[in-house]
């Protein structure tokens, strides 16, 4: 698996990179192991810091305190689900006039968007500048004709596993259900073949092994949050833990 830093974003870490490439090729055992494995930690932290000096749209800094950056997703364990498209079901129901149903096929039936969006997990890392497919929360709201006094969304999940979001941050442009992250399918410990995305909270609220989309009038904590994590989990706050 590459390590490669974004040279394009960060052009003065190629000659970081390029030593790295140079070390490796000299194949000097452990020392090399030693040497190389420095330069990949200068490497993230340089990105850190380069990440953290730029601001979002909002304001806010790009990267929020109390994180890393990572290049690639990391695995986060939980119950996993089948993985299987040909068995996938997505219910969209709740508070809405009229539920419905999709499977795979109907998933991708519905208009499609591609949006790139950091995510961050409470556990301090963060992976930057993902490309993810997929179809938007706010979409399956219209679709399912949303009551007005609606004012939660609960992602549900692979053996009853939910997450609670505030409508607000599930019905921004960049929150979706999603199938693809760089243009490639995600792998079954990160969700396959369909999981959900909510950029703007941290990581858990992103529920993996998707099955339902719940819009609800009344907040209701989901799995992690009656276990002692915080309800709304607002990364730049810093809100890991109720």
């Amino acid at each position: 698996m590459s390590t490669k830093p974004d040279l394009d974003r960060y052009p003065e870490l190629q000659k970081a990179w390029d030593r790295r490439n140079f070390i490796k090729s000299a194949a000097i055992g452990t020392a090399f192991m030693a040497v190389g494995g420095s330069l990949l930690r200068i490497a993230a932290d340089d990105l850190s810091k380069h990440a953290r000096a730029e601001k979002r749209t909002d304001g806010r800094p790009r990267l929020p305190p109390g994180q890393r950056t990572l290049e690639y997703l990391r695995p986060m364990g939980g119950e996993e689900g089948d993985g299987d498209a040909r068995t996938f079901k997505l219910k969209i129901h709740g508070n809405v006039k009229t539920p419905f149903e999709l499977d795979y096929a109907g998933l991708l039936k519905l208009p499609q968007v591609q949006k790139e969006a950091d995510v961050h997990c409470v556990t301090g890392w963060s992976m930057l500048g993902g490309l993810w497919k997929g179809v938007q929360i706010a979409l399956l709201a219209e679709k399912a004709g949303m009551k007005g006094d609606c004012k939660h969304v609960i992602l549900e999940a692979a053996h009853g596993y939910t997450a609670n979001i505030p409508l607000k941050e599930a019905t921004t442009d960049n929150a979706l259900i999603t199938y693809r992250l760089n243009g490639k399918p995600f792998a079954r410990q990160h969700g396959a073949p369909v999981r959900g995305l909510v950029p703007d909270l941290y990581f858990w609220k992103s529920s993996k092994w998707i099955t339902g989309v719940r819009f609800v009038k009344e907040d209701k904590p989901g799995y992690w949050e009656v276990r002692g994590y915080h309800n709304h989990a607002d990364p730049w706050k810093e809100e890991r833990y109720g």
